[in-house]
């Protein structure tokens, strides 16, 4: 399951100590789940039902890394830190199967991930209430690896601007800057060198604002940020379309077009990664949200509804 690092302009409790909380979700996410399985295969027994057959589950149980050894956090230590997060849904008791035990597993992390997206300690920003529901967000963090590291349309300070990038996903090989052209099914979005793309669905047609010119200036700012810190990560630009195509006329080729002929592969490639977390990914990681804004508020005192920025 992809984590989730910063979600537009909320504060983030990676912002505070991503080389803490980046295995701490890893180590959390497994305590859950041991928790959540042992108690639903005794409410099982308890029924005098069958329990199923042992299973791997490479997914959402992945094996510790390098990274969780060294740091010594691996099945032992302290339980995790936060008494709210330990609890598993109470939901999770009533699935019918394992496979609709691992779904609704997920789906109580998701919102675990957003809360970890939207709060520290000491601050907390009001979460839109659509994000719980944002299909592309599922996206990223329900069907990638723990080790891949999701910026779902950051707000970044460029200069004395704020600027909203692309959806930036850093994997311990790269970091991908993701524009997506989605739309109906089998669409055909079709590239062109000025301000606007179109779009076909059937008879109809569409303009799309070209994504090339916000991926140009994502890229930019990602480079920047990396460079001002001593990051040597590559880079990656694509445009994603899932279930259509993209009509790319041999434009820009340094950008990738991910669409219905070719995206399986690609996300297969991305999902079977065996590499584990690298300090090099963390350190990229911790240059990004150094330079990402965060308005949020006080969770105590009079102060709780003044908005602070941080950078």
């Amino acid at each position: 399951m992809g984590q989730l690092l910063k979600l537009r302009d909320y504060i983030s409790r990676y912002e505070t100590d991503v080389y803490h909380y980046v295995p701490e979700f890893i180590r959390l996410k497994q305590w859950q789940w041991e928790q959540a399985k042992a108690r639903w295969e005794a409410e099982r027994d308890a029924d005098g039902a069958r329990r199923e057959p042992g299973e791997t589950w490479d997914f959402l149980l992945d094996k510790p890394s390098w990274w969780e050894r060294l740091i010594g956090r691996w099945r032992r230590g302290p339980e995790p830190e936060m008494d709210e997060e330990r609890s598993p849904a109470p939901s999770l008791s009533r699935a019918a199967t394992l496979d609709e035990l691992k779904w609704q597993f997920l789906d109580d992390l998701f919102e675990l991930q957003l809360r970890w997206a939207s709060s520290t300690m000491t601050h907390i920003s009001f979460v839109d209430e659509a994000w719980y529901g944002d299909e592309r967000l599922k996206y990223f963090l329900q069907r990638f690896p723990d080790t891949y590291l999701c910026f779902y349309r950051p707000v970044a300070a460029a200069g004395k601007a704020a600027v909203e990038l692309e959806t930036i996903l850093l994997t311990p090989a790269a970091a991908w800057c993701l524009a997506f052209v989605e739309g109906e099914p089998d669409n055909v979005v079709i590239a062109s060198t000025g301000r606007f793309w179109v779009e076909r669905a059937g008879a109809d047609t569409a303009k799309r604002v070209n994504p090339v010119i916000s991926l140009r200036r994502t890229e930019g700012i990602v480079s920047d940020i990396f460079r001002r810190h001593g990051v040597e990560w590559p880079i990656h630009l694509a445009v994603v379309n899932r279930y259509g195509y993209i009509d790319s006329g041999h434009l820009f080729p340094f950008v990738r077009y991910i669409d219905k002929r070719n995206y399986e592969s690609w996300f297969s490639r991305l999902r079977g990664s065996a590499l584990p977390l690298r300090h090099g990914q963390l350190k990229a990681a911790e240059a990004l949200l150094r330079h990402c804004i965060s308005f949020s508020s006080r969770r105590y005192d009079g102060n709780s509804g003044v908005d602070e920025w941080q950078q």
